[in-house]
């Protein structure tokens, strides 16, 4: 028990002679976010605003953000962030895709944790530098989705949707530019990629799983509905996953003891 106590507060002692030792960076993000799906424009970054404003809203990110600087060179980051995502075949450079005239938006809150480096020495104590920077890691995506509601008879099936929620993860990449000045603060812009697990971030796919039936109908002739349904409701390709890119910039300042790096 003695030995077990001692243990546990050397770790203590160990985690917060660490936190002491460690710069931490804390800022607000903003920008402009983009869907690569399988409705719309398929432009990855700085995709135009759709439609009229009161309908579909700005294509916008904003987010905070917090930063662990383990070295001058190596970062952990943490961003949660709100995307307003818009989509619409108007706008894409597919004929295909113009012609069926599709469009929508989608609400979706992101948590990004990532693995920052920075190829100079940025985050050493100073009052001023620049650098270019890479990063990637793992997201979580919480976003509206849709159920559909069939009624099966002789003369076809009627459907009737109903708004749900999903979760899906991504694997976030990409690259900025960082500059820190008057010691404490810094300025990034960046692009970033995030490749979705999920096909349903523009609605564009329904799963098995979102479609609830009711029938009189034979088992044979319902299934056949069904699928009927699924085929004419899901566009696209359905074996490529739906990208939540963003274009953004970061306002952060520092603070806590300097880390005392080794060289």
């Amino acid at each position: 028990m003695k030995r077990e106590l001692t243990f546990t507060l050397l770790a203590i002692f160990c985690f917060l002679s660490l936190a002491k030792a460690q710069r931490h960076e804390v800022g607000i993000q903003m920008g402009m976010s983009n869907l690569v799906g399988d409705i719309g424009s398929t432009n990855y970054v700085l995709q135009k605003p759709v439609g009229n404003i009161s309908d579909y809203g700005l294509p916008f990110y904003a987010g905070i953000m917090y930063r662990m600087n383990f070295n001058p060179y190596q970062t952990i980051r943490l961003n949660v962030g709100y995307n307003n995502i818009q989509f619409n075949d108007n706008y894409a450079k597919e004929n295909y895709r113009r012609a069926r005239k599709l469009s929508g938006t989608n609400s979706v809150v992101s948590a990004d944790l990532v693995f920052e480096y920075n190829f100079l020495p940025v985050n050493e104590e100073q009052v001023s530098m620049i650098s270019p920077y890479i990063f990637g890691g793992v997201s979580g995506f919480y976003m509206n989705t849709v159920k559909a509601h069939l009624n099966v008879n002789t003369y076809g099936p009627q459907v009737v949707y109903s708004n749900d929620k999903a979760f899906t993860l991504g694997i976030p990449f990409g690259v900025g530019l960082k500059y820190k000045f008057n010691y404490n603060w810094a300025l990034s812009g960046e692009f970033t990629f995030r490749p979705t697990f999920s096909d349903q971030v523009d609605y564009s796919m329904l799963k098995d799983s979102d479609i609830t039936v009711k029938s009189l109908l034979p088992t044979g002739d319902t299934a056949a509905a069904v699928q009927a349904f699924k085929d004419q409701r899901n566009v696209g390709n359905l074996n490529s996953k739906d990208w939540i890119n963003s274009a953004t910039i970061i306002l952060s300042y520092s603070f806590g003891r300097p880390p005392c790096y080794c060289k």
